[in-house]
């Protein structure tokens, strides 16, 4: 069996029905009820109380972290510890490519001590670190819808974001294949874009024009302290603004793993338009 975390997100969620399609015996967790796949098992459980969560039987487990485990005083290696007790013997970690590009931060810094918790653990192990999510367009889903509008700050400044969809085959094939043991991949979509182009490629999707209107740091912070403490939003809009030569770089890994390039931002624009309609 394998059990994954955050299986109702947008990795959550991909992962999850590709690993059944694979045969795989599949337990969801979430911390609320929800629809998952035919076959699937579902299982209420919160990372934050590690007994909760199903790990009997399980061969494999996909941590990926909920919000309240990146706070002050959460202690996410108590995950880890209890899936070693309970027999799991492998781990897929989601991290992040900030804790290379940017590790000084508090939650990197947890970050980077959770991958040694894991690394030193005694489990098999593999840990992914992806750039940005291309899912995070989904911001602008309300303002397209009604306005055809994007607002966005930056907008001429790139990075190769990520479909969510790769990151989830690429945990599959961590979880199911020993190659991949003791690895860490770095995973970016296959090209710098910008958040002008992100509108334009939603435009295309649409079949309808899109305006692009760009904000200035101080208007972004504002909307999106809404969604997130005031030190990320800041955090997040230094990466947007200035990304290191690193965070710009375009990783070979999910070729590497996949054997196939990373889905365009295009791409994933297609399959998601009606978000957007």
């Amino acid at each position: 069996m394998i059990v994954v975390t955050g299986a109702t997100g947008n990795i959550g969620r991909p992962l999850t029905t590709a690993l059944a399609k694979a045969g795989e015996q599949v337990t969801a967790v979430s911390r609320h009820v929800a629809d998952v796949p035919d076959g699937v098992k579902h299982v209420v459980a919160d990372l934050a109380a590690p007994k909760t969560l199903p790990l009997d039987g399980a061969k494999a487990l996909f941590l990926l972290l909920s919000g309240d485990l990146h706070a002050v005083g959460a202690n996410p290696a108590d995950v880890i510890a209890q899936a070693a007790d309970s027999g799991v013997r492998r781990i897929v970690l989601l991290s992040t490519l900030g804790v290379v590009t940017r590790p000084f931060g508090t939650t990197r810094i947890a970050m980077l001590e959770l991958e040694d918790s894991l690394r030193t653990s005694g489990l098999d192990w593999s840990i992914i670190r992806p750039g940005g999510f291309a899912s995070n367009a989904l911001w602008w889903a309300e303002s397209v819808k009604t306005q055809r509008t994007v607002a966005a700050p930056f907008g001429d400044t790139g990075v190769p974001i990520l479909d969510p969809t790769d990151i989830a085959e690429v945990a599959a094939a961590c979880l199911t294949d020993d190659r991949h043991s003791s690895k860490i991949y770095e995973l970016t979509g296959p090209e710098v874009i910008t958040p002008r182009q992100q509108t334009e490629a939603i435009a295309r999707a649409l079949g309808e024009p899109v305006r692009f209107h760009e904000l200035t740091r101080a208007e972004a912070k504002a909307g999106m302290e809404n969604l997130m403490p005031g030190e990320l939003a800041d955090d997040t809009l230094d990466i947007l603004g200035a990304p290191t030569e690193h965070e710009q770089r375009v990783s070979p890994d999910v070729q590497e793993v996949l054997g196939r390039a990373p889905h365009t931002f295009a791409a994933w624009a297609e399959r998601n338009v009606e978000a957007f309609r």
